[in-house]
């Protein structure tokens, strides 16, 4: 089955969007901008979660499903574009 030009650009787009959010949200969690941002000044309870290693880890698992998401769809696309 041959997909359009349209399709394909829209394939890659996901696949770049996927592994971005994957990197940013493995990488947020661990810098200093995770600690300096509006939600953590606005209400001290929040603060205090968000700096919890377990929060963090839980964002950094997300950030890896997703990183893992665009490897698998990248794959699919260049096993599907060999047959």
């Amino acid at each position: 089955m041959t997909e359009t030009r349209g399709a394909l650009v829209s394939r890659y787009l996901i696949i770049a969007y996927f592994i971005e959010v994957g990197v940013i949200l493995l990488v947020v969690p661990w810098s200093g901008f995770w600690e300096r941002n509006y939600f953590t000044q606005a209400a001290p309870v929040i603060e205090s979660l968000m700096r919890s290693p377990v929060v963090r880890g839980a964002v950094s698992g997300l950030g890896v499903v997703n990183v893992l998401a665009g490897v698998a769809e990248l794959t699919s696309l260049v096993f599907a574009r060999r047959q």
